[in-house]
């Protein structure tokens, strides 16, 4: 520009909710970033030219192919909006990275499962690759993991990295109404996608606690090590019983370090309800971070929607125009390695779990016998007839067990012929 100022040319691949969040903040704010200069979105990709929008794109240059659009030379920023882990999203990523140009997505699948290669062509090229927006959408967990505890040594993180699910699980409890049914309605209300099975099946929340165990423990992301459990089982009497028990049922995702090795868990859990992780409801996310010298942070924000996530898109454009150069994650690409993962007995776990049984007597002597046998030890107890479910439940939690024990137990439990159904087990957080 005539004055001086340098116009950052940015190319934005994906227009949906994010996309336009973006367009809009930065027609209105091409200034904003504290180290000077502007930011002019000048090309656009997505599936549709023709679908209605309520911003306009008509002035800007038009790429069927994001490949396209991340190779251009009429741009110096690419803006990954796509989604998914493979096909045109890393194309496009792949593109822009080859030929020089630093790349901002919100895609936590990409990273999550081609993070470590992306990192080593991105510090090969010289350019950043910065993901921001792909964890708890405007909330800072990933710049809060990266940079601002860097020096610090981080044991553990866990929260609700998804909302969706926290959206699902808290109408269950305040309206009494099936899984099924709030999920219907959060389809009809845009909070689930037609297809919610990455939300509800606990793999959105995985790729995202795997994005942040391979910054907090400095090693490579590894999604296929992480052990995933959704909430399609998650049962309305569930949620009842563990209330009356002083807990509520969240998905929680953690990673933790155990005895040199890196656990990457989703499930749900249940939080004592006086916990700030069963405090957050709706469509809210909140983390917990742990380190030796720090103690425990909280975080907590909107996970996703386009103000906030636009937000987190902004800020990692605002820290490319700095020229800030740091390896894409907490080592060289090339240096990063796999954690082993953690082996069963190494894990001591809570649990609740509920069982549905006869009428009859001895029923509550063979399961305590049962338990007793395993060394599982009983922390409360209790029996509340529960209208339409057939049988009578019984709920039981557990003080700390080795994993493999509590499983070997709960198998003999559904052996015994006082049972009606299948035994449900839930763990307790360790929050």
């Amino acid at each position: 520009m005539s004055d001086g100022v340098k116009t950052w040319r940015v190319g934005v691949a994906g227009l949906g909710t994010v996309g336009g969040g973006l367009i809009k903040f930065l027609a209105e704010r091409a200034d904003y970033a504290p180290a000077g200069g502007r930011v002019e979105v000048v090309g656009v990709s997505a599936r549709s030219r023709s679908r209605k929008r309520d911003f306009d794109i008509s002035h800007l240059k038009w790429f069927d192919d994001p490949v396209a659009l991340a190779a251009s030379p009429d741009i110096d920023i690419f803006v990954e909006l796509v989604g998914g882990s493979d096909g045109p999203a890393k194309a496009a990523v792949e593109a822009a990275l080859n030929a020089g140009k630093p790349v901002v997505t919100a895609n936590k699948a990409l990273i999550a499962e081609h993070g470590q290669e992306l990192a080593e062509l991105a510090e090969a090229r010289g350019v950043p690759l910065l993901f921001e927006a792909a964890v708890m959408g405007g909330t800072p967990a990933v710049k809060m993991v990266r940079e601002a505890l860097v020096g610090e040594h981080l044991d553990s993180i866990a929260g609700i990295l998804n909302g969706t699910c926290n959206y699902i699980l808290t109408e269950m409890e305040g309206t009494g109404r099936s899984f099924a049914d709030v999920l219907a309605e959060a389809q009809r209300l845009g909070y689930a996608e037609a297809d919610p099975t990455t939300d509800i099946g606990g793999f959105d929340a995985a790729h995202k606690i795997t994005i942040l165990a391979a910054l907090a423990f400095g090693g490579a992301p590894h999604y296929a090590g992480a052990e995933i459990e959704g909430i399609e089982q998650v049962e309305l009497a569930d949620i009842r019983l563990a209330h009356d028990l002083g807990f509520r049922i969240k998905l929680i995702a953690s990673a933790e370090q155990i005895d040199g090795g890196v656990s990457v868990r989703v499930h749900p859990a249940l939080a004592p309800l006086d916990h700030p992780l069963a405090q957050a409801n709706g469509a809210l996310n909140a983390l917990f971070i742990e380190g030796r010298r720090v103690g425990r942070i909280f975080v907590q924000g909107p996970g996703a929607g386009a103000g906030p996530t636009a937000a987190a898109v902004a800020a990692d454009i605002a820290d490319v125009m700095t020229g800030a150069v740091r390896p894409v994650f907490q080592a060289k690409a090339a240096e990063l390695k796999i954690a082993p993962p953690v082996e069963g007995q190494q894990r001591q776990i809570r649990a609740y779990v509920r069982l549905l049984v006869k009428d009859e007597p001895g029923v509550i002597a063979a399961i305590s016998e049962t338990l007793a046998e395993e060394k599982v030890s009983i922390d409360s107890f209790l029996q509340k007839p529960i209208h339409d479910v057939g049988g009578t439940p019984i709920v039981l939690t557990t003080h700390a067990t080795p994993e493999p024990v509590l499983l070997r137990a709960i198998e003999r439990i559904a052996a015994l012929p006082h049972m009606l159904a299948a035994p449900r087990m839930i763990r307790i957080a360790r929050v």
